[in-house]
């Protein structure tokens, strides 16, 4: 079960807030908040909302509003990495590297295979059913 399964928004949100909090003051931070800090520098464009507690605690992002949700995105970084450290489904971590070799930029890699990943879940989610792991997989070696 992932880490993040039975979670609140406003807990999972505090976990990224507190997160960037510790690396602002060279503090020492989980494993889980290193992955945290390393994606957030990845987009300096969150890190002003990440500091700004309690706007960002209960913001919502809609698709009308035309803004990307921070923390899916954040989260979502988070996931694709897993996947491709426990090669989940399995191939994810030969299409990773291949792609980022292709792209040349791991985190454009990244945010390619986060648009599948996206789509694979609102399926599942419209369905009613788990991730199709096979299709997804499917998807994502098209961008090859």
């Amino acid at each position: 079960m992932p880490f993040f399964h039975d979670q609140g928004r406003a807990s999972l949100r505090r976990m990224y807030l507190e997160a960037w909090r510790k690396h602002r003051e060279s503090l020492p931070v989980e494993p889980v908040e290193d992955q945290i800090i390393r994606v957030v520098s990845l987009h300096p464009e969150y890190a002003q909302l990440l500091e700004s507690e309690p706007a960002a605690l209960d913001r919502e992002y809609t698709p009308e509003q035309g803004q990307t949700n921070p923390f899916l995105h954040m989260g979502l970084h988070l996931a694709i990495r897993e996947q491709v450290a426990t090669d989940r489904p399995a191939g994810i971590a030969v299409v990773h590297r291949s792609l980022a070799a292709r792209l040349g930029d791991v985190h454009e890699a990244e945010h390619a295979m986060i648009e599948r990943l996206g789509e694979a879940l609102w399926n599942a989610q419209r369905a009613g059913l788990p991730p199709d792991e096979a299709q997804y997989l499917e998807s994502l070696r098209r961008l090859l």
